[in-house]
C-alpha cells in the first residue's frame, strides 16, 4: 500500500471550502469534494471518508490529487462532450435584423428555411423558436393596430 495521501489546508482555503460546502449555487459533486477535502484534512482516512460519503476509495484519492495539481479549479467538473451549437451569435443577430427591418412577416419554419439557404446553418424551426425566445424574441404575425373608430 502506497503513501497516505493528506491534504494541508490554510485557514483561508478552509474558509473557502466550507462557504462552497454550502453555497446554494454549486453543484453537488462540487460540494462533496469539498467535503473530502475538509475530512482528510480534519485527519480521517479515504477509507473512512469513501465510506461516509459511499464513495470508491479511487475518487476520493482522485479528489485530493486534483486539489494538489489544479487546487479550487479542480473541484469542479470539466466542460461536457455534447453537441456544440451548430450556430453563432451572429446568426441570431442576423435573423433579429430580419426580422426588424424586413415588412415581410416570418413563422419560425420560414426562419429555419432562410437561415439554411442565406447562412449554411441547418437548425429545426423548433430549436429555432426556443433560442430566440430564450433572447426575448417574439415573432409570427404582425399585431395590427387598433383603429380609431368614427362614430
Amino acid at each position: 500500500m502506497g503513501c497516505r495521501l493528506k491534504v494541508f489546508l490554510t485557514e483561508q482555503e478552509k474558509l473557502t471550502l466550507e462557504e462552497l460546502r454550502k453555497a446554494k449555487h454549486v453543484p453537488q459533486r462540487t460540494k462533496d469534494r469539498a467535503q473530502v477535502l475538509l475530512l482528510n484534512n480534519r485527519g480521517l482516512k479515504n477509507e473512512q471518508i469513501a465510506k461516509g460519503l459511499n464513495w470508491a476509495i479511487s475518487t476520493v484519492r482522485q479528489t485530493l490529487h486534483r486539489w494538489e495539481k489544479m487546487g479550487l479549479a479542480g473541484l469542479w467538473d470539466a466542460p461536457g462532450r455534447g453537441g456544440k451549437p451548430r450556430y453563432s451569435e451572429s446568426d441570431l443577430v442576423y435573423l433579429e435584423n430580419c426580422l426588424a427591418q424586413e415588412s415581410q412577416t416570418y413563422n419560425s419554419k420560414q426562419l429555419a428555411k432562410k437561415l439554411a439557404s442565406e447562412r449554411q446553418v441547418s437548425l429545426s424551426a423548433d430549436r429555432l423558436r426556443r433560442v430566440l425566445k430564450q433572447r426575448g424574441r417574439r415573432f409570427g404575425t404582425a399585431r395590427k393596430q387598433p383603429q380609431e373608430q368614427n362614430h
